[in-house]
């Protein structure tokens, strides 16, 4: 079962200003809040990450690379945060402090996992997705031809997240 929230127009403009995603944030003070344990926190954002890849493929059909970009890094980010859940690594603990995931940390988890699991899809993924968050969505000089190559290694990430978390 799924809620829409309503929030105020300002509280929006705000958060978008100190680049906080609204969605994500909520979805983690709830989760720190009602006390869900790591494993079924992980499960949620595999759930976000297939979310936003339903949502960047039909970005996709739009010929929109603006959104389309945005939505395939949004699942690189679920993806990254599932698996630092799941192994439970010590920039989970940081993000929490510092109240959002930072890009730095979730630079940081890619690159552990991808050693400690030794999964190269994991950073390359997150890399590729980083590159469309910049070029594609900030940017907005990435055409629909450019995200188009970069559809398949995200999938990947998402798919190996999965197999990771739900086995």
């Amino acid at each position: 079962m799924e809620i829409n929230i309503t929030i105020p127009e300002e509280i929006v403009r705000k958060a978008k200003e100190v680049g906080i995603d609204l969605e994500t944030f909520i979805l983690e003070v709830l989760a720190r809040e009602l006390k869900i344990d790591p494993q079924e926190q992980a499960e949620i954002h595999v759930r976000m990450a297939e979310k936003f890849f339903k949502e960047a493929k039909e970005y996709l059909a739009k010929k929109n690379p603006m959104q389309t970009s945005e939505k395939l890094y949004k699942v690189a980010e679920e993806c990254i945060k599932a698996l630092a859940l799941k192994f439970n690594l010590p920039e989970v603990e940081e993000a929490r402090r510092e109240g959002r995931w930072w890009i730095r940390l979730l630079s940081r988890v890619a690159k552990k996992l991808t050693k400690m699991l030794n999964e190269p899809i994991i950073n390359s993924g997150w890399s590729i997705a980083y590159e469309l968050h910049v070029w594609g969505f900030h940017e907005s000089s990435l055409e629909i031809e450019h995200i188009l190559v970069c559809v398949e290694p995200i999938e990947k990430l998402l798919s190996k997240t999965k197999e990771l978390i739900l086995s």
